[in-house]
């Protein structure tokens, strides 16, 4: 049990902190920051349901903030033309 949570804790944390490493326009981070926190909350919920709410708020964030990233990356390629 401790095993799982201490690799999805380092999953979503290197998640995380890949997106900082490339130059990304504002709307692909703000979009992951949103992304991940609204998935934690929705995870973390769902999660309890079942007994594992940590686990849940883990993958849901991550699962979040790649879904927030690629919808921002979207709105920075149309806004900047890239």
């Amino acid at each position: 049990m401790k095993t799982t949570r201490l690799a999805l804790i380092g999953a979503t944390a290197a998640i995380a902190l890949s997106n900082c490493a490339a130059p990304n326009g504002p709307n692909t981070q703000k979009g992951a920051v949103l992304g991940g926190l609204g998935g934690a909350a929705l995870g973390g919920v769902i999660g309890h349901q079942s007994g594992h709410g940590l686990e849940g708020a883990a993958i849901g964030a991550a699962a979040g903030a790649t879904a927030g990233g690629v919808y921002g990356n979207a709105k920075d390629q149309e806004q900047y033309g890239r």
